[in-house]
């Protein structure tokens, strides 16, 4: 085939009745000529018209089986919903909802009603609010709290949160000051002590979810800091970051956070906890109303589908915590893992290797999870990643894992599939 050869963008696009067709014809087109100028013959234009309209239509925001054995994983949207959060969302979303109606005196209500008597009852908290992050929680809290005036910081405790996010930029954008106390490896209480003056809001405790410090090391407890904000008559504000609500060892609590003294904790919704991105305000109910009233928190609220997933997860964190596909993973005996990885190797032709996977997003950064994966060749990694359901692996030492913690028993046979297609 000649350049001249070529359709017009018009001939090409009455081939099909679409509306999108010219636009598809004309992208077909364009690569025609380069591989006809390159000395390749492109292929038959009308089917290419047909891929290029399937491909614009395709949604971009897709299921992703994820066998990386990293559980929160960013990059794949961390926390996957349980079943029963799933229901409210579907519940909440196939008509109207009463999200800011109190149904029982028929008059305006407020959203964030539906979820503070959950939270309170996890964290033992007097008042709750909800946001759309946990970097917003904490944006609010200051902006609220301590606009024009100091915050205390340890230096040990000005991390980046992810993404080039830092709290001392979130700290700078509520339009609070930063006091920096310590050194960045060790930070004493006479430190806060000594930082304190009339121009201080509140003391700003940042847990190191996404890192520790080892070595020549200090931070007085929480229980130390909050008696010096309280002698001074200033609240504590403590950003935990992951949202651990049960016991998980090496996180903190919000429940614990709460009761050694802080007046506000600020966590995240789709980490440990296990539910949608949000963020989540927990503490004092005076503190609690101001941030409510604060102009900014109209800007970070959340929508009823939110509300709607979190309201799932929480109540499962009262009544079956088991059922939380993060609790599930990372409590799981690697027993169980092996057993899937031994499974999908015999139906893939794949071997069994004893990997580590890893909690993920910024929380328990040293944390190991004994696991298993099939092995196959790394060349399989790119193809399962273009397929339906994508499937994303770990390419290590000139082989694709695919780490069987994060793959439920019911993903085994859609990854076996999807390898098959591949070869």
């Amino acid at each position: 085939m000649e350049l001249r050869d070529l359709p017009s963008v018009d001939e090409l696009a009455r081939a099909v009745d679409d509306p999108l067709a010219v636009d598809a014809a004309r992208a077909v087109l364009a690569r025609a000529r380069q591989q006809i100028q390159s000395g390749t013959e492109p292929r038959d234009l009308r089917a290419l018209l047909r891929e290029e309209l399937a491909a614009a239509r395709a949604p971009s925001l897709r299921r992703v089986l994820n066998a990386t054995g990293i559980v929160l994983h960013t990059n794949l949207g961390r926390a996957p919903l349980a079943p029963e959060a799933l229901a409210r969302v579907d519940e909440a979303a196939r008509g109207y909802s009463n999200l800011e109606l109190d149904l029982e005196r028929g008059e305006r209500g407020s959203r964030q009603d539906h979820l503070a008597a959950l939270v309170r009852r996890l964290t033992g908290a007097k008042a709750a609010l909800v946001v759309n992050n946990n970097a917003a929680a904490v944006l609010l809290a200051l902006a609220a709290l301590a606009e024009g005036r100091d915050v205390v910081v340890s230096r040990g405790e000005l991390v980046e949160i992810g993404d080039g996010f830092r709290i001392p930029d979130v700290l700078a954008r509520s339009g609070a000051r930063l006091v920096e106390v310590g050194t960045t490896n060790r930070t004493r209480a006479a430190d806060y002590e000594r930082a304190i003056g009339p121009e201080t809001a509140l003391v700003l405790r940042v847990h190191q979810s996404n890192f520790r410090l080892v070595g020549f090391t200090e931070l007085p407890p929480l229980e130390e800091v909050a008696k010096i904000a309280h002698a001074h008559g200033l609240p504590l504000v403590d950003d935990l970051g992951s949202g651990a609500l049960g016991d998980i060892p090496g996180e903190p609590s919000a429940r614990e956070s709460l009761a050694a003294g802080a007046d506000l904790v600020c966590f995240s919704g789709d980490k440990l906890l296990g539910g949608p991105q949000a963020g989540i305000v927990a503490g004092r109910a005076d503190l609690v109303e101001k941030l409510r009233r604060h102009p900014l928190q109209r800007a970070v609220r959340v929508d009823k589908l939110t509300l709607a997933a979190l309201e799932g997860t929480l109540q499962l964190h009262l009544d079956a915590p088991a059922r939380i596909p993060v609790l599930r993973m990372l409590g799981e005996d690697a027993s169980a893992v092996r057993a899937r990885a031994e499974r999908l190797a015999e139906l893939t032709g794949g071997t069994v290797e004893e990997t580590l996977g890893r909690v993920g997003g910024g929380a328990l950064p040293l944390a190991e999870l004994p696991s298993f994966a099939c092995a196959l060749d790394e060349s399989l990694a790119a193809r399962l990643r273009a397929g339906e359901p994508p499937v994303v692996g770990i390419v290590r030492d000139g082989k694709l894992l695919l780490d069987c913690r994060t793959l439920a028993d019911g993903d085994v046979d859609e990854v076996a599939a999807a390898v098959r297609a591949c070869l």
